[in-house]
């Protein structure tokens, strides 16, 4: 009968020092971004809001990102920025950055605001973030995705 209780002490001994040896699991996974809205200014450069996903299991901070846009199917020209935000676990965040689009994009917008149709666009390159206590990360961004006119709002898409 001793020997039984000793064995069954050993067991929750056992048990209880594995549930402690355990924790949160820090998982870091590559994060997203996509244009939650495009407005055009009067001078006919774009104010783009960034959405920022972080899928991560610990906060990140994203720093930079170096992106090729493109909209309608056009070259838009380059985005290069420093967000400089910090996003919580599996949490979402915007951010606004200026930029100035090649003729091409401008027409490519303006044709799709002046004809009230979806515009496709996409981005390609770099966003550089920084999990938790841990070193800077390059993730390679390849996101596709369509805006459309906002209704009532003239020269933004969403």
């Amino acid at each position: 009968m001793q020997r039984r209780g000793l064995i069954v002490s050993f067991l929750l001994l056992g048990l209880a020092l594995t549930a402690c040896s355990g924790g949160p699991v820090r998982r870091v996974s590559p994060p997203a971004v996509s244009i939650q809205q495009l407005t055009v200014n009067a001078d006919g450069s774009w104010k783009l809001d960034l959405r920022l996903q972080n899928y991560s299991s610990i906060p990140m901070r994203f720093d930079s990102l170096d992106l090729a846009v493109s909209a309608g199917g056009q070259d838009a020209g380059r985005l290069q920025g420093s967000p400089a935000i910090s996003i919580g676990p599996e949490s979402a965040d915007v951010t606004s950055l200026a930029f100035t689009p090649t003729s091409a994009g401008r027409i490519a917008v303006a044709d799709a605001l002046a004809g009230r149709r979806p515009l496709g666009y996409a981005l390609a390159g770099t966003l550089s973030a920084t999990p938790e206590d841990a070193k800077s990360r390059e993730f390679e961004v390849d996101a596709r995705n369509t805006l459309n006119p906002a209704p009532g709002l003239d020269g933004v898409l969403r």
